[in-house]
């Protein structure tokens, strides 16, 4: 399914910004969704995801509490809200979807994503 990124920006430290993914072609009511993101130099990471059964959610331990993920499956996107943003949150964060994911451990495998949209930079000044 086809997936369109938007929301990045330049914000300074402990602001924050809303990213969203929007699918196109077709319903991902039952796709698990999620969010990497890649910062120079280093491989693309786990943020967050969300499980298309139950609505659980998933966060990898440097965002959460601070980062938040939702959907709405009537306008077929996903959201991340970024709050107490940190310089090293710094990345191109990419939303993903696959309808095969769905365990706490599959989810947090980029690999196993099918689906990918094009990258968003957040640039997080200190």
């Amino acid at each position: 399914v086809p997936l369109q990124a938007s929301g990045g920006g330049l914000v300074q430290a402990g602001g924050s910004l809303r990213l969203s993914c929007a699918a196109s072609g077709r319903t991902f009511s039952t796709y698990a969704m999620a969010w990497f993101r890649q910062a120079p130099g280093k491989e693309r990471e786990f943020v967050s995801a969300i499980r298309w059964r139950d609505g659980s959610t998933y966060y990898s331990d440097s965002v959460k509490g601070r980062f938040t993920i939702s959907r709405d499956n009537a306008k077929d996107s996903v959201y991340l809200q970024m709050n107490s943003l940190k310089a090293e949150d710094t990345a191109v964060y990419y939303c993903a979807a696959d309808p095969r994911v769905w365990t706490p451990v599959t989810l947090s495998v980029a690999s196993l994503y099918n689906s990918w949209g094009q990258g968003t930079h957040v640039t997080v000044s200190s």
